[in-house]
């Protein structure tokens, strides 16, 4: 059973009972991540994230770690463009010990000066791993020329500089600024009672002041081209459409395109591309919905003297698919759809996760049924339909390696308006 209460601060808590399941998933979902941040501020939303468990004014870092694995549990955290989370998955009878223990650093960081300097080295190890590992760069690299010089368009990580330079009153006033309890949501799924969590979450988060709404800048996609020429084994290759937010109508269309697109084993690029004519490993499309805009992304991994036939025959595939997509491939796509969406409801984690999503994109909770239904409701003619912009759509592209005679996106651009 789903219930939620708002406390009067704003504060929001959102459960669902899982009956015969021992084990639930608990957390706190800040609505504050990297597109919140000023320029100055790039990657403090992370960095943040990693101070939380570095200790707070009851707990060391190692006791943080100790009470939830001393029980069996597992704690961790993430910071994404729009959401910071801070999550525990436990043991029924342990929801309130971990509760009190995710309350704790969302609440109480001492941000110890000595912890800031050792995590800000642990993330410029991060940093520094990213730049070492291609096809986890070049989608930053991506999301730069797709958004250029606004909140949207940079880096989750943030640059060296900036994180080089993070104060414990940065810390603190990014704090201040984004996490009030009617920023936050608390989202739990599982063996769980919805009572009892509400009695512990207003003792906990029910005095706290707002601080009223995260304003965004409006992201605006713009398109253009960074290449990376380096040594290495593989020339890696991004491409990147604009495509609708979460509110959008034809967000579905998008998400159903990709999937026939690149999607799996049987999709569009993986058959042309890879199994017919072996130009690759790795070929995938994926589309990603936010509050204000999303993306349809194509990314594959081939050789400097392969890469240009990728290209062509990719492009061809974009085209073709507005001509030519079958009710096959359609019912196909929206079936991996609805069983991803169903599977991933069996895992008390994933419940949590959806529970706080929906809620910070809806205000509410829609039914597993409406969206079900909304995929059902995308049909061959919509998807085509939906493909068929995508040849005059602005485009981004990124790569990196053996890249120097590789295709540009003025010529990609060129191919699809032809």
């Amino acid at each position: 059973m789903l219930r939620l209460t708002t406390l009067p601060n704003g504060f929001r808590i959102v459960t669902e009972h899982m009956p015969g399941l021992k084990s639930a998933s608990i957390g706190i979902w800040v609505q504050a991540g990297g597109r919140h941040e000023r320029a100055e501020q790039n990657g403090i939303a992370h960095f943040l994230e990693h101070m939380a468990f570095k200790g707070t004014k009851r707990r060391s870092a190692l006791r943080i770690a100790e009470e939830i694995e001393d029980v069996g549990g597992y704690i961790n955290a993430y910071t994404s463009k729009e959401i910071t989370a801070y999550y525990a998955r436990v043991l029924s009878p342990d929801v309130a010990l971990a509760l009190d223990v995710i309350a704790d650093i969302v609440l109480n960081p001492v941000f110890d000066p000595k912890e800031i300097e050792t995590e800000r080295h642990v993330i410029l190890q991060e940093i520094g791993q990213a730049l070492d590992t291609p096809d986890d760069i070049i989608f930053d690299w991506l999301q730069e020329v797709s958004y250029p010089d606004q909140p949207f368009g940079r880096t989750i990580l943030g640059p060296e500089e900036r994180v080089s330079g993070f104060s414990r009153n940065d810390l603190l006033r990014f704090v201040t600024e984004h996490y009030g309890p009617d920023q936050m949501i608390l989202a739990a799924a599982g063996g769980i009672d919805h009572d009892a969590i509400l009695a512990q979450a207003t003792a906990l988060f029910g005095g706290l002041a707002r601080v009223g709404g995260s304003l965004i800048q409006p992201a605006a996609f713009a398109g253009g081209e960074r290449r990376e020429v380096k040594d290495l084994e593989q020339a890696h290759f991004a491409l990147a459409f604009e495509s609708p937010g979460y509110r959008a109508p034809d967000v579905y269309a998008a998400q159903v395109y990709a999937t026939a697109l690149g999607g799996g084993m049987s999709s569009r690029l993986f058959q042309k591309i890879r199994e017919e004519r072996g130009l690759c490993y790795s070929i995938f499309a994926q589309s990603g919905a936010y509050e204000d805009t999303g993306q349809i992304t194509i990314y594959a991994g081939t050789s400097e003297e392969e890469i240009g036939e990728l290209t062509h025959l990719t492009i061809a595939e974009l085209k073709r698919s507005a001509d030519d997509m079958t009710d096959a491939e359609v019912n196909r796509a929206r079936a991996q759809l609805k069983a991803g969406l169903l599977m991933g409801l069996e895992s008390p984690s994933n419940r949590a996760e959806r529970l706080a999503r929906l809620l910070a994109i809806w205000g509410r909770i829609p039914d597993i049924d409406e969206a079900v239904a909304r995929i059902d409701a995308v049909t061959t003619a919509g998807v085509r339909g939906y493909a068929a912009t995508m040849t005059g759509a602005r485009a981004a592209l990124a790569l990196y390696g053996p890249v120097g005679d590789a295709p540009g996106v003025d010529a990609i651009r060129q191919a699809l308006a032809a």
